[in-house]
């Protein structure tokens, strides 16, 4: 006995897949602030990888003067000259001094 349902049966199959559809963009929905919140943190650990890296190099840097200075007594006396001024004895010490200009002269309004 094949009985004709007609319209009601091709009805039924396009509500399911609608809903089917409405679940599936709902679940979207859903998931989209975790997923824009996830690569907003993915982007954050890129950041902060290369501040690492940049921290790393420095760091590397400011080991290597260190351990200049606590084995070489050349880079020590370098560093007095430069920093402090000193001098040997009979030498002279010239320093040069940048002539001031607008931005950093103070200028006083009559």
């Amino acid at each position: 006995m094949n009985t004709d349902v007609g319209i009601w049966d091709k009805l039924t199959k396009v509500v399911v897949f609608l809903l089917l559809v409405a679940v599936a963009v709902a679940v979207g929905f859903w998931y989209l602030p975790l997923i824009n919140q996830n690569e907003r943190m993915r982007k954050e650990i890129l950041r902060l990888e290369t501040q690492i890296k940049q921290e790393e190099e420095i760091s590397k840097q400011l080991r290597a003067a260190v351990e200049s200075l606590s084995k070489d007594p050349k880079a020590v006396e370098r560093l007095a000259r430069e920093k402090l001024g000193y001098a040997k004895p009979g030498e002279t010490v010239v320093r040069f001094e940048e002539k001031p200009t607008t931005s950093n002269a103070v200028r006083r309004i009559p």
